[in-house]
């Protein structure tokens, strides 16, 4: 008999995924809100980005799971430290693998678990950085700029994280791409207003789903031609005659017509 885990991962339209793990937050009181959702897209995009060699849907998999015992309580330091353990744990209990437990208990650093999976700095990344650029109780969400020199100088200051400068170059590739509506703004600054303009969740991920997902994915395919085209334009300039055709004909018949020119023959 398949288990829940098995069930959600077999499923890798990641519409259905969250539709699965809203149901089970309904029915067992798991944590799982906008903020997830949020911090998943921002995954996809990264690894859409990144081509990183990992399985794809075991990460956003475990980005929608991993804060299953989270708690919005910010006071409760004891919490804090254990909900990514407590998590991993339920999680085992759902019927996902050991190793799968161990990434989404890693997306924090309060257990000590070592050595560290890949698909875990994924994680970390995502969600240190997603957080960063939501708004709190005690502070307005920083841009994202601010967040990256948050996230190297601060929370991963003394800690490595093997994807910290990809996931740089990814935020800053990002920032440039502008998305069209009432007034321009940039990709992520886009995400951040539909989050904040859209209260319900399940209307929320619709909005990343079928409005979000489609214009940026079609925006950065668009950025990636012309990067192409421009590294091409590049590439065939550096191979291109110094001369012309027919300054090259000038000078050969100059140089064979001159006695002065020693020719090898």
């Amino acid at each position: 008999m398949d288990t829940f885990a098995d069930y959600i991962l077999k499923e890798e339209e990641l519409d259905a995924k969250m539709e699965i793990a809203y149901y089970l937050s309904k029915k067992t009181k798991v944590f799982f809100d906008k903020s997830v959702i949020f911090k998943t897209e921002i995954a996809r995009l990264f690894l859409n980005y990144s081509k990183i060699q990992v399985d794809k849907n075991s990460v956003l998999t475990a980005c929608l799971l991993c804060n299953c015992k989270k708690i919005d309580n910010a006071q409760d330091i004891e919490k804090i430290h254990s909900y990514a353990k407590e998590g991993a744990k339920y999680l085992r209990e759902m019927g996902f693998d050991k190793r799968f437990c161990k990434i989404c208990e890693e997306i924090n650093r309060y257990s000590g678990s070592n050595p560290r999976e890949r698909e875990s700095d994924i994680l970390e990344l995502v969600d240190q950085f997603g957080g960063m650029l939501l708004d709190r109780p005690e502070r307005i969400g920083f841009k994202p700029d601010e967040a990256l020199v948050l996230l190297e100088h601060r929370n991963l200051k003394d800690e490595y994280n093997r994807y910290l400068n990809t996931f740089i170059e990814f935020v800053q590739f990002l920032e440039k791409i502008q998305m069209n509506d009432v007034v321009n703004m940039t990709a992520l600054r886009r995400l951040v207003k539909i989050y904040n303009e859209t209260e319900e969740l399940t209307k929320f991920i619709q909005k990343v789903i079928y409005e979000f997902e489609p214009k940026i994915d079609k925006l950065i395919a668009e950025q990636n031609d012309e990067i192409t085209e421009e590294m091409l334009s590049k590439i065939e300039g550096a191979n291109r005659p110094l001369f012309s055709e027919e300054t090259t004909k000038k000078i050969m018949a100059h140089i064979y017509d001159d006695p002065k020119i020693v020719t090898n023959k």
